[in-house]
C-alpha cells in the first residue's frame, strides 16, 4: 500500500500501526514533495532529512515490535518558534542562530505520540504580520495561487499542509497567526485555551496573546494533532483543564444559539469587510441554520479591547528583540515595535494585563446569550506577495488591520477559535470563518466545525500541482 499527499493524519497513523506502509517510505515521500516544492512555495525553513529519516526507522522498529502510539512514524511539521533540539530557532530572523538543546514542551509531546519531526515552517519575524516574507528566507507562497501570500504567521506551516507536503503541522496564533492563513489556504486552524498546548520555554509568549495551535485539512485531523500536542510543562503558568477533541468529532453539537458577528471589533484604522468575504460567512451561517441552529447577528461587546493588545504585543516584541543576536538585521519595523514596547511595557502594560479579567466577564456575559460566535476570519482575501513587505510600520498595521481586523480579540482573551474553510473568492482564493466560544470550548466549536466539514466536505478540494499564479482546485 502506498500513502499519496491526500492521505490525512489519521489515515497515515492507522496505516502505520497496520503495517500497511513504513515510516521512512512515508518520510522519503514528504522529504521528497518537500524538495520538489521549495523553489515553488518554500514552506520550509529547516529540513531535517537525515534525522527524520533516522527517527522513521527507530518508528518502523517500534512499530515492528508492536509498540502503539498516537502518531507513531507520522511525519509532520513545526513552526520555526518552536524549540527542536539540535536546530536553531531563528524566528523568521536573518543571521546564524545556535541549535537549541532540547525541544520545547510541545514538541516534545508529539515526539512522545511518535511523531517525526521532517523540518521547521517559515514565519516571518517574530510573528508579527499576516505575510510570510522577509530577507532570512524569502517569500513562502500560496499553494492555491503562488503570487498571493498563504498568510501569516504561520504560513509556512499552513502552506506545507494546503499543498500536502505533511499531513498537519504545529503553527501559533498570538493575533490570527493560525487562524489567518488557515483561511487563506483551505485548511481548519484551530487556536486553543492558553495553555492547553505549553509554549515552554516560555511560560507566556507575548505577554500571554501567543498560543500554539494545530493546521490540517480536516477536523479530525487538528484534533488529533491538538490532543498530542496538549500538555503542560510544570513550570506553565496557566494549565486548563484537559479536554479531549479528538472524541468530539462527530458528535452532535445539539440545536445552538449562534451569533453571526459581522462587524469588526474597534480599530483605530478603518477596516471594513469586503462583500466577496461577507458572502461566503453568510453562506455558512446560512448552513448552520439548515442545521438547526438558531443563527442571527449580534456582535460581541469588545469595548476598547484593542488599547489591552497593543502593549502585551509590542511588550512582547520588546522582549525578543533584547534577546536577538543580530538586533541590527532586524526589519525596521521590529525596532519600531520594540521602541514602543519599552514606553508601554510598565504601568501600560499592568494595566493591559489587569483588564483581561473586566474582558472576561463582560464578553463571557455574551455568552449567556448564546453558545457560539460566527465571524469572518480576515476581512479580505489573501494579498499579493509584496504587497506588505516594504511598507512604513504605520502602512503595514493600516493594511494589516484593513485585511486582518476580526481575530486578535480572542488571543486578549486567551480563549479558543477554530477556522474553517469558507470557499473561494471569484477568483480561486480561499477565504475562511471562525467559530469562537468562551474558555474551554474546544470540543463545542470541534462538533460545530465537524458537523460543517460533513456538510461541505471543503478536504476534497486540493490545489492542483505543478503550483502556479493560479492553480485550479482539483
Amino acid at each position: 500500500m502506498t500513502l499519496d499527499r491526500a492521505a490525512g493524519l489519521a489515515e497515515t497513523a492507522r496505516a502505520l500501526a497496520d503495517g500497511d506502509v513504513t515510516s521512512r517510505a512515508l518520510v522519503e515521500g514528504a522529504l521528497a514533495r518537500i524538495e520538489a516544492t521549495q523553489g515553488s512555495i518554500n514552506a520550509f525553513r529547516i529540513v531535517r532529512a537525515e534525522a527524520a529519516l533516522a527517527e522513521a526507522d527507530a518508528a518502523d522498529r517500534e512499530l515492528a515490535a508492536g509498540v502503539r502510539k498516537p502518531l507513531l512514524g507520522v511525519p509532520v511539521a513545526v513552526k520555526d518558534d518552536m524549540d527542536v533540539a539540535g536546530e536553531p530557532t531563528a524566528f523568521g530572523c536573518c543571521g546564524q542562530f545556535p541549535p537549541v538543546a532540547e525541544d520545547g514542551e510541545a514538541v516534545r509531546r508529539l515526539r512522545a505520540a511518535g511523531a517525526v519531526i521532517v523540518g521547521k515552517t517559515n514565519t516571518c519575524e517574530f510573528g508579527q504580520w499576516p505575510f510570510t516574507e522577509g530577507p532570512a528566507f524569502g517569500a513562502t507562497r500560496n499553494p492555491w495561487s503562488t503570487a498571493h501570500t498563504p498568510g501569516g504567521s504561520s504560513g509556512g506551516s499552513a502552506a506545507a499542509v494546503a499543498a500536502g507536503l505533511v499531513p498537519a503541522a504545529l503553527g501559533s496564533d498570538g493575533a490570527g497567526s493560525v487562524r489567518i492563513p488557515a483561511a487563506w489556504t483551505h485548511l481548519v486552524g484551530i487556536k486553543p485555551q492558553r495553555g492547553r498546548v505549553s509554549t515552554w520555554p516560555r511560560g507566556e509568549s507575548f505577554q500571554g496573546i501567543t498560543v500554539n495551535g494545530t493546521l490540517a485539512r480536516t477536523v479530525a485531523d487538528a484534533a488529533l494533532l491538538l490532543d498530542a500536542a496538549s500538555g503542560n510543562h510544570a513550570r506553565d503558568p496557566h494549565r486548563p483543564p484537559a479536554v479531549d477533541a479528538s472524541a468530539a468529532v462527530g458528535r452532535d453539537p445539539g440545536r445552538l444559539r449562534i451569533a453571526l458577528a459581522l462587524k469588526p471589533p474597534f480599530t483605530a484604522v478603518p477596516a471594513r469587510l469586503r462583500p466577496e468575504v461577507r458572502t461566503r460567512v453568510v453562506e455558512l451561517a446560512d448552513r448552520l441554520a439548515a442545521l438547526g441552529h438558531t443563527v442571527e447577528e449580534a456582535d460581541p461587546p469588545y469595548g476598547q479591547i484593542g488599547l489591552t493588545f497593543v502593549p502585551r504585543a509590542t511588550a512582547g516584541i520588546a522582549e525578543r528583540v533584547a534577546e536577538a543576536p543580530f538586533p541590527a538585521l532586524l526589519d525596521r519595523r521590529t525596532r519600531d515595535a520594540a521602541r514602543l514596547g519599552r514606553l508601554l511595557g510598565g504601568a501600560p502594560l499592568r494595566a493591559a494585563r489587569r483588564a483581561e479579567a473586566v474582558l472576561h466577564g463582560r464578553i463571557g456575559a455574551f455568552f449567556t446569550s448564546y453558545d457560539i460566535v460566527l465571524a469572518p476570519t480576515t476581512a479580505a482575501p489573501p494579498p499579493r506577495i509584496g504587497a506588505l513587505l516594504e511598507l512604513s510600520g504605520f502602512a503595514t498595521d493600516r493594511a494589516m488591520i484593513a485585511a486582518c481586523p476580526y481575530a486578535w480579540p480572542w488571543n486578549v482573551l486567551g480563549w479558543p477559535g477554530v477556522n474553517v474553510p469558507a470557499g473561494f473568492t471569484a477568483d480561486g482564493l480561499p477565504v475562511g470563518a471562525q467559530l469562537l466560544g468562551p474558555a474551554n470550548s474546544e470540543p463545542l466549536l470541534v462538533r460545530v466545525a465537524a458537523q460543517l466539514e460533513a456538510e461541505l466536505r471543503w478536504h476534497e478540494k486540493w490545489p492542483a500541482p505543478p503550483f502556479t499564479e493560479r492553480s485550479a482546485a482539483a
